[in-house]
């Protein structure tokens, strides 16, 4: 099969997802691939927003497209967000899509990369033995430290918030920071939170988790298990609440009901940072970082897609970073045959040949999936 043989180009787009500014690969990775025989194709202005030239690219080795057609003629094309739909006619059966993919949200790119019978892995699914999941980590880091600065910024009453300060002012209290979820978005909010000298609350239901973070933290940041009582009591109490809850490659659960948003504090706010998987707020729609909030139940919604994007120069070093090794790995095996060679890849499969390939993907779009390698 055609995606399980080497791959000798790799095509770099522009991003067109609204004020999408980061790139998929830096002017190292170029120089890496290009080591090892793999010509780059980058679109022309596709670094200008993470402020990487062209000329940049050029003397790393790339050569420059004039046009997004170009980019994504070649072998494998590696982006950072799931492909718009007018990117949708760039999809072919002999392409091999490496990049964000979240299908469990966006299921028409899911019936598109069916449809074109494109091999799609996903970064967020590439998981270790650990359960770890090495291209998620970076970005929800990133995001997890973004969620409080977006979170004061619109708590401010000119930006609809309440009018509190995160760390509060002597003799007047902090704001109270509800985060929802303890994994890595979420341990990234509480302390970011914790440094702004908010009260922080950090609700999960691993506690071995909860241990950790207390370890860690030594009481700067409380722990709470989650359950509906201790959600319900934090959120009602709450100046800003973060989703941070994940489940790898499936929908986000829904921990917060419209009921309960409905008592929260006039003017707080959500920042829901799970809204790439569907969002763990029952109110949350997706918003762009050009329209970034809407008001329900005179609380202040935040909830942009592709947070990380509002600071792409640190996004794309931190995300290239952590991907550039498996992009390698699949430029010079085939996505088939790196993912025979590697299990955390494996799991990164999405789409094969028209099929699902990741069950967690599959089940949460009422589906089913193939084994791509007992296929293969």
């Amino acid at each position: 099969m055609s995606n399980a043989a080497a791959i000798k180009t790799v095509g770099v787009p522009r991003e067109v997802k609204s004020a999408e500014h980061r790139v998929a690969m830096t002017p190292d990775g170029v120089r890496e691939l290009e080591r090892h025989g793999i010509d780059v194709v980058v679109e022309s202005g596709a670094g200008e927003g993470a402020s990487i030239s062209d000329a940049d690219y050029i003397a790393a080795g790339a050569n420059i497209a004039p046009t997004a057609d170009e980019a994504w003629a070649q072998q494998m094309v590696v982006k950072v967000k799931e492909p718009k739909s007018e990117e949708f006619e760039f999809l072919r059966q002999d392409l091999t899509l490496f990049t964000y993919l979240h299908l469990a949200a966006y299921p028409e790119v899911a019936k598109a990369l069916l449809a074109a019978k494109t091999t799609a892995i996903a970064y967020e699914t590439v998981q270790m033995s650990d359960g770890s999941l090495p291209l998620l980590a970076p970005m929800s880091e990133v995001a997890g430290r973004l969620a409080p600065q977006m979170g004061a910024h619109f708590l401010e009453r000119h930006n609809g918030g309440r009018g509190v300060l995160m760390g509060g002012s002597p003799g007047v209290k902090p704001a109270r920071v509800v985060v929802l979820g303890a994994g890595n978005v979420g341990w990234n909010a509480a302390w970011i939170a914790a440094g702004m000298e908010a009260e922080v609350v950090l609700i999960d239901k691993n506690l071995d988790r909860l241990r950790f973070v207390d370890q860690i933290h030594r009481g700067r940041i409380s722990t709470a298990a989650s359950n509906r009582g201790s959600v319900e009591r934090a959120v009602r109490e709450a100046d800003l609440v973060i989703g941070a809850v994940l489940v790898a490659g499936g929908r986000a659960p829904v921990v917060v009901a419209e009921e309960l948003v409905e008592q929260m504090q006039p003017r707080s706010v959500i920042v829901d940072v799970a809204v790439d998987q569907g969002g763990c707020i029952a109110t949350t729609r997706e918003t762009t970082h050009g329209d970034p909030t809407f008001v329900l139940h005179d609380v202040v919604h935040y909830a942009v897609g592709n947070m990380p994007g509002a600071v792409p120069h640190t996004s794309t070093y931190a995300l290239t970073n952590a991907t550039l090794p498996f992009q390698l790995d699949v430029a010079i095996h085939g996505a088939l045959g790196a993912a025979r060679r590697d299990a955390s890849i494996a799991n990164g499969l999405n789409t094969v040949d028209g099929e699902y390939a990741n069950a967690a993907v599959a089940e949460s779009l009422d589906a089913s999936a193939i084994d791509p390698l007992a296929a293969g």
